[in-house]
């Protein structure tokens, strides 16, 4: 059986931060967990972002920004239907996540890893349009979101499954989800 938020709420967990640290295939794992509607927000960016990154140069505030709301109504809208909505999305800045967090009941998957692990797993992937070389840029941009009331944190050391499974735990412990009993 699948967990239900705890809230009468609908639901929307962020896998957030830096490229390459693993946010659409733990999304992807911890939706088939949960039974959660699932989407990669990079799917979401318009093409002049993806072109600009793929040329290397970092977004700024100014590209992400309507970027960040067309990722935010569509948590909302797929939430309000589905009552859990996945979204990977790096969410790096408090401001991107106030954004964000105007789409309902939102929580925070915080993905953290070291540097040197996510450059040696950003080495090997192929297909995607973000550099390795504009990952200097993420780390720079990220504002720790520890501390926020609705994040938790994973670490990326494990497989995505493992990593996912850790994720929907710490997301049951902390009164997201609930696990139905069998």
């Amino acid at each position: 059986m699948c967990p239900e938020s705890k809230s009468s709420d609908p639901l929307i967990v962020i896998v957030m931060g830096v490229s390459g640290c693993g946010k659409s295939t733990v999304a992807k794992f911890l939706g088939q967990q949960i039974c959660a509607h699932v989407k990669d927000g990079d799917e979401l960016h318009p093409a002049a972002n993806i072109e600009k990154m793929a040329a290397g140069i970092p977004l700024d505030d100014e590209d992400r920004l309507p970027w960040l709301h067309d990722v935010a109504r569509y948590a909302e809208k797929h939430a309000q239907k589905h009552r859990i909505c996945v979204i990977a999305c790096s969410a790096l800045k408090h401001d991107y996540r106030t954004v964000l967090n105007q789409a309902g009941n939102v929580v925070y998957v915080f993905l953290q890893g070291s540097r040197q692990l996510i450059a040696s797993r950003m080495h090997k992937r192929e297909g995607h349009f973000m550099p390795e070389s504009l990952l200097d840029s993420q780390f720079e941009a990220l504002e720790d979101p520890r501390s926020e009331p609705n994040v938790v944190t994973v670490g990326i050391e494990p497989e995505p499954a493992v990593i996912a499974a850790n994720a929907a735990q710490a997301l049951q412990i902390a009164g997201y989800v609930a696990v139905l009993q069998p």
